[in-house]
């Protein structure tokens, strides 16, 4: 529970022996992260130490512990600064030494003495077709999230499965089960989407709110832009590859071992948005595509359905028209590039998330 003598972030630091030279280096990371000028800075460190710590309530539902894990595997800042120093984590089912009916105090406690002021983080999908699928302290997941929600100024969706029902949604959806905002309306929702998400992304989403006060600026699916604004095909290094046709056909080709672009083995960089190629994984050391494996698209809606992880599949709208190499990578005529894409093609392609697949072009090539 939170010490009442900690009124403000500053206080936290100060009683941790945190200098001011490790918190200004903290904020300069956190504006990085956050892609702030270097100017914004001190106002960032101004607003950090008046800021309070806010309470956090995270609910785990349909999931696999993996976005936990991803969380506890976070280096900027580490779980130890974030839940000491930045939010009150007053609880969660794994991380909590409580259990049983304290736990559930802690819960209820922390809603009572935060009304209106709490974050709620969701892992896992909400299953509706079953109650008895899954259920904490008697109580099914639906009715833990409804009542929990209520209170909360926001609730931070995190992983692709409480985001957009992930794996537990898969065909044939056996538990019924949905996403967060599927259930939640009355309160903004933030996506944290990935399977799982990037440790950095996480805790990136909780300091802008310490920050700021507000959520950040969110794209058509509910997540931050500042970490889903752009593909993982724009930001990879086998990108100059893929413009010049230059494909691995097999995981150990030469291809492949002259770092090609793994598109025909079904990577979904382009179609896929998240900040793998610039945050990368374990403090920075890789990620899929630098370790020779494609882009699963595991940040995107239903990528679980999405005709098979080693499929070639499809490519941005808004890639098509940037040069005739997309046509040519994607095994299409250049025609069809330059023709345009027709109405019809477009509004299908926008009920599927936005996104055209090479049997749409090639119906129009």
């Amino acid at each position: 529970m939170v010490d009442k003598k900690i009124k403000t972030l500053g206080d936290a630091l100060r009683r941790n022996g945190v200098s001011r030279r490790g918190f200004l280096k903290f904020c300069t990371a956190t504006a990085s992260m956050m892609a702030l000028p270097p100017a914004m800075v001190p106002a960032l460190a101004a607003s950090l130490d008046k800021a309070r710590r806010p309470s956090v309530i995270w609910l785990s539902f349909q999931e696999c512990t993996g976005c936990t894990e991803s969380l506890t595997r976070s280096h900027s800042p580490t779980l130890e600064n974030l839940i000491f120093d930045h939010i009150s984590l007053d609880y969660h089912h794994t991380l909590q030494a409580a259990s049983g009916h304290a736990a559930e105090a802690a819960r209820e406690e922390a809603m009572r003495a935060n009304e209106g002021n709490y974050l709620v983080v969701v892992d896992g999908a909400i299953p509706l077709g079953n109650p008895g699928y899954s259920t904490i302290a008697g109580f099914s997941n639906l009715q833990i999230l409804e009542e929990t929600a209520a209170g909360a100024a926001a609730v931070i969706a995190v992983g692709s499965c409480a985001a957009f029902g992930g794996l537990p949604k898969a065909d044939p959806n056996p538990t019924g089960a949905v996403s967060v905002r599927d259930i939640v309306t009355d309160k903004p929702v933030v996506n944290v989407s990935g399977c799982p998400p990037i440790p950095v992304v996480i805790t990136g989403v909780l300091a802008h709110f310490l920050t700021f006060g507000t959520l950040p600026e969110l794209d058509e699916y509910g997540r931050p832009k500042a970490f889903f604004g752009t593909s993982i095909h724009d930001r990879c290094y086998r990108r100059p590859f893929y413009d010049k046709g230059l494909f691995a056909n097999t995981f150990d080709d030469e291809g492949a071992r002259k770092g090609w672009c793994l598109y025909k083995l079904g990577c979904k960089g382009p179609m896929t948005y998240n900040a793998c190629a610039t945050v990368k994984w374990n403090e920075g050391t890789s990620w899929p595509v630098e370790s020779g494996h494609g882009c699963l698209g595991c940040s995107q809606p239903d990528f679980w359905d999405a005709g098979g992880f080693y499929n070639a599949l499809s490519i941005p709208v808004g890639d098509i028209s940037r040069t005739t190499s997309y046509a040519a990578a994607a095994g299409l005529g250049v025609a069809a590039v330059a023709a345009g894409i027709n109405h019809k093609t477009k509004v299908a392609a926008r009920k599927r998330h936005d996104r055209v697949t090479i049997d749409d072009l090639e119906k129009i090539s």
